[in-house]
This record gives C-alpha cells, sequence and structure tokens, in this order.
C-alpha cells in the first residue's frame, strides 16, 4: 500500500512582504527549516512564483524546482484558489472578489472571468512542466446567495446554475486532462462546490469528468456539521488532495452554524491551529491510509487565537506522528498455513 506524503505546508496564510517571507528562496528555505518535506504554492504573487512564465517556460519551472531542492523541500501543488473562485462570480459579490482580480479588471465581470479561466489554463500547463499531477482551486458560485431556501428556489434553478458553471469549467477540466493533471476543488463555503452532494451535482454537470476532484479539508465540515469520516467513505476514489486544518463547533444558546455575524473568536465554529481542535485527524489518516491515498497532507493554518509562527512550528511534527507506514503483511501472518483446492474441500468438510 502507498503512503501518505509530507508533511507539507500551504504557503498562502505566510506570504508577506517581508523577509523571510518575501520570495521563493526563502520561504521554501523557512518551511524546510520547520521540518517540511513539501510546499504547496500559490500562484498570485510574482514575487513567490510567476504563473504566466511557469506556463510558457520549462527553463524558468527547472529554475524554480532547482530552488526548492537546494532549500530542502519539494513543490507538492500549485494553487489557483483566487483565481477559480473568479471562474464563476454572482453578481452581488462582484465588489468584495474584485479585489481577487489585477487592478486594471476591477469593475469589469465578463473580462475578470476571461482572466481567470486564462489562469487557470496556464496552471495546468505550468504543473506540467513542474512534473505535478493534482491542483489545487475553488469553483466559484452562482449559486451561494440561495443556499438556505426562503424564499423557495423556483424549480429548475439549482440545475441551470450548475450547467453554467460546468460550462466555464469543462474547458479547463480538458485542459488538465491534456496535462495530466487532476483538478482538485476545495469543498468550502461560499463556493457552489461546500459539500457531497453540491459535489455531486457538479460532477453529473460536468459528465463524470476524470480530472474533477477533491480537495479534502476536514475543517470545513466540522463548521457545517458534516460526518468527514464518512465523507472519506464515499468520495475517496476523487479525493485527491489532503489539507490538514483544525476546527472546532461549540455551538450555544445565541448562534450556531451560521455565526451570527460575529468574529471569528466569537462564532461557534472556528478554525484552530492542529491539534487544539475537535477534528479526529487520527481516524482521517486512517481511513484514507485504508484507501490508499498517497498525496501529500498539507497543512493549511488558520487560527483566531494562535500566532502563525507557533501554528507552523507546531504543524510538521504533528503531521508527521499522524502518517501511518502502511503495513507490508497481515498481522497474523505467523499463523497461516499453504493450501490448495482440495485441503479447502477437507476444511470444509466437502
Amino acid at each position: 500500500m502507498p503512503a501518505i506524503k509530507g508533511p507539507g505546508i500551504f504557503l498562502a496564510q505566510f506570504m508577506s512582504d517581508e523577509a523571510p517571507f518575501n520570495d521563493l528562496e526563502s520561504i521554501a528555505t523557512w518551511a524546510a527549516s520547520l521540518g517540511y518535506k513539501g510546499i504547496q504554492v500559490p500562484t498570485g504573487d510574482t514575487a513567490i512564483f510567476d504563473l504566466e512564465r511557469a506556463a510558457n517556460s520549462q527553463e524558468y519551472c527547472d529554475e524554480v524546482m532547482a530552488i526548492c531542492k537546494k532549500a530542502g523541500v519539494q513543490i507538492s501543488e500549485l494553487s489557483t484558489h483566487l483565481q477559480g473562485q473568479l471562474v464563476a462570480v454572482h453578481p452581488a459579490y462582484d465588489e468584495l472578489f474584485d479585489n481577487f482580480a489585477p487592478e486594471a479588471l476591477r469593475g469589469k465581470p465578463a473580462e475578470r472571468t476571461e482572466w481567470a479561466i486564462r489562469q487557470m489554463k496556464w496552471a495546468a500547463k505550468a504543473s506540467q512542466r513542474l512534473g505535478l499531477t493534482a491542483h489545487a482551486t475553488f469553483s466559484g458560485a452562482f449559486l451561494w446567495h440561495l443556499a438556505y431556501p426562503w424564499p423557495q428556489r423556483p424549480a429548475g434553478l439549482v440545475e441551470q446554475g450548475f450547467a453554467e458553471l460546468a460550462k466555464r469549467w469543462l474547458p479547463i477540466l480538458d485542459a488538465f486532462d491534456e496535462a495530466g493533471v487532476d483538478v482538485c476543488y476545495e469543498i468550502h463555503p461560499g463556493e457552489d462546490l461546500h459539500d457531497g452532494a453540491s459535489f455531486e451535482m457538479f460532477l453529473d454537470a460536468v459528465n463524470g469528468h476524470p480530472r474533477a476532484n477533491i480537495l479534502f479539508d476536514p475543517s470545513h465540515f466540522v463548521l457545517q456539521q458534516l460526518d468527514y469520516l464518512q465523507f472519506i467513505d464515499l468520495y475517496h476514489e476523487r479525493i485527491k488532495m489532503f489539507h490538514v486544518k483544525d476546527a472546532e463547533f461549540n455551538p450555544n444558546g445565541r448562534s450556531g452554524v451560521y455565526g451570527g455575524y460575529q468574529d471569528w473568536k466569537e462564532r461557534p465554529g472556528r478554525f484552530r491551529s492542529l491539534g487544539d481542535g475537535q477534528v479526529d485527524f487520527k481516524g482521517i489518516f486512517s481511513k484514507l491510509t485504508q484507501y490508499g491515498f498517497d498525496g501529500w497532507a498539507i497543512l493549511e493554518w488558520e487560527c483566531c487565537l494562535k500566532d502563525s509562527n507557533q501554528g507552523a512550528a507546531e504543524g510538521a511534527p504533528f503531521i508527521a506522528n499522524h502518517i501511518i507506514t502502511p503495513a507490508g503483511r497481515a498481522f497474523d501472518d505467523f499463523a497461516g498455513a499453504d493450501s490448495d483446492q482440495q485441503r479447502n474441500r477437507k476444511i470444509l468438510g466437502l
């Protein structure tokens, strides 16, 4: 059986204008110093990674891989969470999501969508040049404002929304298929793909496309009160990526799943540093190992209480201690015996 790779770290929450978080060599060296073996690289900041250049230059990709190797890490996957979000945006969210786009495209939703789709196709080619097999992203959303059915949704509205979402994503999925890379949608509130049922709707709309897969992050399921262990049972064949992220849910008489518009510290559902929340990581690592998941275990650090540097330092040993070396043989082999059909018949009394 294959083993889970790791530990790795998603760089998005750590990148800044200050050293050592302001260029690839420095941040890769920092990650390696904490015990991380892989880095998941966002593609929205050219100071860290130039996506367009990577899509068009094998020489640049070779330089990037050499920098990472010298630092002591490798790239686990690229991420286009922000660009993927912009593939599908309901007009109600235009003002907020314009922050994810280049300044010249703000207030121009059609051009912004074209830019996002182009970015996704570049990500497919860049991943191929880097020898990667999976890619992290968001699906975007046309329907999120309709998640709670009041007033009641008109018949056919959900199906039409997923049909339009599929129309935008199918050419992107085909580009990733040509590159030999899986698109791993982070199943996340705010996206049309936010739970198992909505992922199934999307999968039906894209005709079961083989590159439409899942980034599994249990923290978002804790906040939705969804059974994240059974989720693995149901969708393990499509789970190609894993964010190791903790969370807790402590409902009270004032608020619950929706959070009451409160800040993160006051919400019943909160993201926490690894080991500080309620996620059953022993159960998750066991399930993923059982089903032969051989992707990376990637820390995504988000916590409303603990400092990021402390969370990052604690994350690598936490993940390393949870990775299971798959058994090479059955534990009761010592009690086995040679057999053949005739002997089996005798044991059965036949």
